[in-house]
């Protein structure tokens, strides 16, 4: 059973944190190589090419930022969730505008990591193709999971994409955060609905002059509907 999800890389220099990783993901099928620090993750990385990373932010020498820097600078989207033991939005942003995919914050449930990282597997192997949408000058090419604007091609890593296209599925209705944790995380009930409010924030920025078309619905949640 240990490898038939993939092989999950985990980057984390504290043992006690790295045994639970490795019981839990690899109770759930997926193959773990276990690294301290971020020289040896990107050689591991080229060797192994595995189907997720869990990247602890605070790594001795080099750190998770410039890790994940380094991976996405030469083209390498490895799904990465980051791990990290400040609560910081600022670090969040910084994490998504890397292209990281998701972010945890220590101390978590080892059930959400594994959650997280199974839906992370999931959307970058696009094994559903999503239908063509478009919603106020915002076009989602679904078969090739590419978005457009007026300004051009935007990048967005594959939990964006999922979001973006969860909500231009029905445009005008309001999804809860829970709801989109449940719906694109494949996690539900936890309290760490931040990291859609992160998410969102960080695709507003993408989408540039179309950003309007991502509204907030305060106290409810996020909707999509053509710019007015």
């Amino acid at each position: 059973m240990s490898e038939e999800r993939g092989l999950v890389l985990v980057v984390e220099d504290e043992a006690s944190i790295v045994e639970l990783e490795r019981l839990y993901l690899s109770g759930a099928g997926f193959g773990v190589h276990v690294e301290a620090n971020g020289r040896d993750a990107l050689a591991a990385v080229e060797r192994l090419r595995p189907a997720a990373i869990v990247l602890d932010v605070g790594l001795p020498g080099l750190d998770g930022i410039e890790v994940c820097r380094a991976l996405r600078g030469r083209g390498d989207w490895t799904p990465v969730i980051f791990v990290t033991a400040r609560d910081d939005e600022v670090d969040r942003v910084v994490g998504l505008e890397l292209g990281a995919d998701d972010y945890l914050t220590k101390p978590f449930s080892p059930r959400e990591l594994v959650a997280r990282v199974k839906g992370m597997v999931r959307r970058a192997a696009g094994s559903t193709a999503a239908p063509s949408r478009s919603v106020g000058g915002v076009h989602i090419d679904g078969a090739r999971r590419r978005v457009e604007t007026a300004a051009g091609r935007v990048e967005l890593t594959a939990t964006e994409f999922d979001l973006l296209d969860h909500l231009m599925s029905q445009p005008g209705r309001v999804f809860t955060r829970e709801q989109l944790l449940s719906s694109v995380w494949g996690v539900a009930n936890y309290s760490s609905s931040r990291t859609v409010d992160v998410h969102i924030a960080q695709l507003r920025v993408k989408l540039g002059d179309a950003a309007g078309i991502v509204r907030t619905v305060r106290g409810v949640g996020y909707s999509v509907g053509d710019e007015s």
